[in-house]
């Protein structure tokens, strides 16, 4: 312990004579010593623990003396309170810490994903004092299992979901697994938007009308999905989305309906099937050793934080989603929910579909859990 608070004084007292970090964090004023101390003593004690020398550690941790106090929230999407439920959530959460800590602790906003793609800032958060909104295409860079949650036609209810993914086992089990990977720990799961229905220019109430179309796919896993129905899945961007669905290089696609609408998606797409595709969700990550510096307290206010802000986000979300469908139908899309028996004819094709594909890339265990956990959530929710 004595060694670990040597090295760690040395290594703050040689950023006041590195002409490089002349204007560290510390030495603006920006990150409290107290935070920076606690912070180096626990990552440079995991390190000489697992053997690495204590210069190997300073090449790795320099990224906390251009930390600033004010803590870094990345995440994706426009500052939009009225469109964008991720940027409504990082305002609620920076309101209430700022509050509850009368501004010992300042959350620094950064949409539209300004410090780097969705691998960069996992590796920036897994690195240094910084918190992330990941979406599934951050998460599978370092940990693919969550994708085991994400298949098609999941859950029944927003209430199901929010049973699976605050007190699940799979959850708790997910949780601990990406903490002892990679030291980030996860706080929330926040609801981005509401479930992915379907758009296209056909009425499609099951698989067979999927026969022959060519639907734009997110990710691979949707790739496989709609070769399931017998349609193509195209790999498009979401800047690209628009102009495909117009010029026929995709005959559709699925998205929350908020995310139709800021795409304006209704101006190239007849119908609007409410299937309840996959529910709309991302990832409230923090660096672990980070959250550990700071105080009791300060812990419990960022951890209460992110569980308002989160309720909050799910209320509005969902108080929306009657009048988005609204608005949808005034601007001509008509809306169509599939029966019950339409219902099983597309999980029955998808699920298989979609676990076939994830099996490849992670143990079956996982996709079996996460399946037998949110079979109990619907009940729960009924």
């Amino acid at each position: 312990m004595l060694m670990v608070k040597k090295y760690t004084k040395i290594f703050v007292k040689s950023i006041y004579f590195n002409k490089n970090l002349l204007y560290s964090a510390i030495y603006e004023k920006k990150l409290s010593q107290r935070i920076l101390m606690n912070y180096l003593e626990k990552k440079i004690k995991l390190l000489i623990r697992t053997g690495v020398t204590f210069f190997v550690a300073l090449a790795v941790i320099p990224v906390v003396a251009t930390a600033s106090s004010t803590i870094k929230m990345s995440y994706n999407g426009p500052a939009d309170l009225k469109d964008n439920a991720v940027h409504y959530f990082a305002t609620t959460f920076k309101d209430i810490v700022e509050k509850k800590t009368a501004g010992n602790l300042k959350i620094a906003l950064y949409p539209n994903s300004q410090l780097g793609s969705e691998e960069q800032r996992m590796e920036q958060v897994m690195n240094g004092p910084m918190i992330n909104v990941a979406s599934f295409d951050g998460m599978q860079t370092v940990f693919p299992q969550m994708f085991a949650s994400n298949a098609p036609f999941m859950f029944n209810s927003y209430k199901a979901a929010h049973i699976f993914f605050d007190n699940s086992s799979f959850m708790k089990k997910a949780i601990k697994k990406l903490h002892s990977i990679t030291g980030i720990e996860m706080l929330e799961v926040v609801e981005d938007g509401g479930f992915l229905d379907f758009t296209s220019n056909k009425l499609i109430k099951s698989p067979a009308d999927f026969k022959g179309l060519k639907f734009r796919a997110m990710d691979v896993s949707q790739v496989a999905m709609y070769e399931s129905f017998g349609a193509s899945g195209v790999p498009i961007p979401w800047t690209g989305v628009y102009v495909a669905l117009k010029t026929g290089v995709a005959d559709g696609q699925m998205n929350p309906p908020t995310y139709i609408i800021i795409g304006s998606l209704y101006g190239v797409q007849k119908y609007l099937t409410l299937a309840n595709v996959q529910y709309s969700n991302q990832f409230l990550l923090v660096n672990g050793a980070f959250l550990d510096s700071l105080d009791k307290k300060e812990q419990k206010i960022i951890r209460d934080a992110a569980h308002v802000a989160n309720a909050k986000t799910r209320k509005f979300v969902e108080e929306q989603v009657t009048t988005r469908i609204k608005f949808l139908e005034d601007k001509g899309m008509k809306a169509n929910t599939p029966n019950e028996e339409e219902m099983n004819s597309f999980r029955k094709l998808a699920v298989p579909a979609y676990s076939n594909w994830l099996s490849k890339k992670v143990d079956q265990s996982w996709i079996d859990l996460a399946l037998s956990d949110a079979k109990k959530a619907n009940l729960e929710a009924k």
